[in-house]
């Protein structure tokens, strides 16, 4: 199964990233970064009528623990917005305020404002994006118990300080705020830094190196175990089942009716078919006599005369593949790519290749040099790195 994750902006004008993560492969299909909101729309085919996951940028959003009074029930909910009016610059009737965990006496709440939550839901809707879980970007940054979590997106810096509390801007202001935050700690910080930004001047720090990721697929799996959605109360995504039954009950009936004269029709239908698949399956025993000796008499002859195929084929499973490859060479050969993975799919007939290149043009060129080849070629995720370029095809034959 495939899962779309977007990442929203503050503004329309905001860039918006995404990407498409195999949750039965544990892998990255495709990604990319749209100018602003209004390209959503592109992406409405890739999401397949699934429900997508949404990121918002968290300096759009409150993150804070409020202390309730002993054994305070559900009710007690409803007066947190005024618990927190002192703490808050703008007006509460202006505030949406969404609830996470508890911890014994202690409540985790959300707070963004009204407009900010309805400028994302009319951008996902207006791109035709079914959305039924938006949460805050830092809290889809990995948690690491012993200290504090970075990876960058973009010119943003994604700071994750612990399960509810974490830092998000662009990098020239959030990293000197992180240097302030680990000096004003009285013992070092652990820092994992998942992400290929130096902080060896971090003060008062421990950094721990993380294998280097794409940035949206390390936010993909953790969103995807998330349990916290902002969609709640006015916000929740409620389902349409009633109002699309009223809608269509008159076309269900005349399905129903439809479908009821198919089945008679079926029925005399398959009492021909019936005499005819006996006529047929007489024919078939005789040629099967005929053509495979061997298998005359077998309890199982389907299963006799595959094994009679794949004598004569001599291990043909793995042909395809092979000729696949056989016919690639002189597109490798002719670039300065270089395979660093390669998957074969049986079931699909295609190879999924992870190269590396010298520059994007060397990748284009391999690109075009498969396809004049006769592959039919799908490009995934491009990555710029020190040695170059590293990107992701899937090549299926095109007959």
């Amino acid at each position: 199964m495939e899962q779309l994750i977007v990442r929203l902006g503050s503004e329309p004008e905001s860039n918006v990233s995404w990407l498409v993560w195999s949750t039965s492969e544990s892998e990255v299909i495709a990604s990319g970064v749209l100018p602003n909101a209004a390209a959503l729309n592109s992406l409405t085919e890739r999401a397949g009528h699934r429900p997508v996951i949404a990121l918002a940028p968290s300096s759009d959003i409150v993150l804070k623990w409020v202390d309730l009074p002993p054994r305070a029930g559900r009710k007690i909910l409803s007066a947190i917005p005024f618990m927190l009016e002192d703490d808050l610059s703008e007006d509460i009737s202006d505030l949406f305020f969404a609830y996470g965990p508890k911890q014994g006496d202690r409540q985790a709440v959300a707070v963004v404002r009204h407009s900010q939550m309805e400028l994302w839901q009319s951008q996902l809707k207006s791109a035709g994006l079914a959305c039924d879980k938006i949460l805050p970007d830092v809290l889809s940054v990995p948690l690491n118990s012993d200290g504090m979590s970075v990876l960058t997106l973009g010119d943003h810096l994604l700071v994750r300080e612990d399960e509810w509390k974490g830092l998000q801007g662009e990098e020239a202001w959030i990293t000197p705020a992180l240097a302030h935050l680990t000096k004003s700690q009285p013992e070092p910080v652990s820092i994992h830094n998942y992400s290929d930004l130096d902080l060896g001047l971090i003060p008062n720090a421990h950094i721990d190196p993380k294998n280097i990721e794409l940035p949206m697929a390390v936010l993909a799996k953790e969103a995807l175990i998330a349990k916290f959605n902002l969609f709640q109360g006015d916000y929740k995504v409620r389902k349409q089942t009633n109002t699309v039954w009223k809608q269509w009950r008159v076309a269900a009936v005349l399905a129903s009716v439809a479908l009821l004269v198919t089945l008679v029709d079926k029925a005399v239908t398959l009492r021909t078919l019936s005499a005819d698949n006996n006529r047929i399956k007489a024919e078939i025993q005789q040629q099967v006599s005929s053509s495979f000796p061997r298998a005359r008499g077998s309890r199982d002859v389907r299963r006799k005369i595959t094994q009679e195929l794949a004598n004569l084929q001599q291990g043909g499973g793995s042909a395809s593949m092979l000729s696949m490859l056989s016919n690639l060479a002189p597109a490798f050969s002719g670039s300065d790519v270089k395979p660093q993975s390669l998957r074969f799919d049986s079931a699909r007939n295609e190879i999924r290749v992870q190269a590396v290149a010298s520059n994007f043009e060397s990748l284009e060129k391999f690109k075009r040099d498969v396809e004049a080849a006769g592959f039919v070629v799908d490009q995934g995720a491009i990555n710029k790195r020190d040695e170059g370029v590293v990107g992701s095809l899937v090549i299926r034959s095109g007959v």
